[in-house]
């Protein structure tokens, strides 16, 4: 099965009442791991890669044809979608240009005229080649690339103006952050996600920054339009964890333990894992058959 873009999951998934897992890629295991529990679990799923990311594997075609190629030569069946997250102006362009078949151009940082004038040609170009689009309404709490925002509450008739444009699915602050939850975090803001939900008109959601949110608070947002829930903090800390573990036992001094591939082994296992467990928690498992 080639690649695909993610407009036809993601609609899936809103009509079913299930939501697609958008795990972040950061290196060649991530995106091994990532496709490991996607055809394991039968799921279909959207590898994202930030543009921080991108520029550390090497560039947007390096991580196009890396995606692909394991895709390829993995033997996977399961729909998958390679995904910009978070993309500048310029980054989505280059993104649709290298063969991205899924893109999101974060116009949060502009004032709304500007952020839908600079949408209106992202979507034009992006679905004159058949790829999807994201665009964002609202800055989500955290940093991500550098950027900062203390995670604003996205004006419904915002919203409604960018979904109008013919954006496939839109993210809106709704009180989620990107990076660990704090412990006094006050949680996600259902009242805004229902008006905003209203305002687009039944147009799938995006949740941002996953990684720790309740499942019960993702299951209610699920009944809320939301249909993809980006993750990436979560995989790194379970994959960290176990990293860790493994040299503080120190098997890496146990024969070629240190050899990357043996070095690397728990983590990635630990990535696979929590994935798998993800993918069943957002009702996505069985979804590809």
């Amino acid at each position: 099965m080639v690649m695909v873009s993610a407009t036809e999951m993601i609609n899936k998934a809103h009509e079913g009442h299930y939501a697609i897992p958008a795990f972040n890629t950061n290196n060649l295991e991530w995106t091994k791991c990532i496709l490991t529990a996607a055809q394991e679990m039968k799921s279909p799923v959207i590898i994202q890669c930030s543009e921080g990311a991108g520029k550390y594997m090497g560039g947007f075609k390096v991580v196009a044809d890396l995606v692909k190629d394991l895709h390829d030569a993995m033997g996977i069946t399961v729909p998958v979608a390679l995904h910009l997250d978070h993309g500048t102006y310029e980054g989505a362009k280059k993104c649709i240009e290298v063969g991205f078949t899924s893109v999101m151009f974060d116009g949060s940082k502009y004032g709304i005229e500007e952020n839908i004038e600079k949408s209106k040609e992202i979507i034009a170009l992006a679905h004159s080649k058949g790829i999807s689009v994201e665009c964002e309404v609202g800055g989500i709490g955290g940093t991500e690339d550098g950027v900062t925002s203390s995670g604003e509450l996205a004006d419904p008739a915002e919203c409604k103006m960018v979904a109008d444009l013919g954006v496939d699915f839109l993210a809106a602050g709704i009180g989620n952050i990107h990076g660990v939850y704090p412990a006094n975090w006050a949680g996600l803001n259902f009242e805004r996600l229902d008006e905003i939900n209203k305002a687009v008109n039944g147009k799938p959601l995006v949740l941002h920054g996953g990684s720790g949110i309740p499942f019960d608070q993702v299951h209610k947002a699920v009944t809320l339009g939301v249909s993809k829930v980006n993750i990436n903090t979560e995989l790194q800390l379970v994959f960290a964890k176990a990293t860790r573990e493994y040299i503080e036992a120190g098997k890496d001094h146990e024969g070629k333990g240190y050899d990357p591939r043996k070095l690397l082994k728990p983590g990635c296992e630990a990535i696979i894992k929590q994935a798998e467990e993800l993918i069943k928690a957002y009702g996505s498992d069985g979804k590809a058959e």
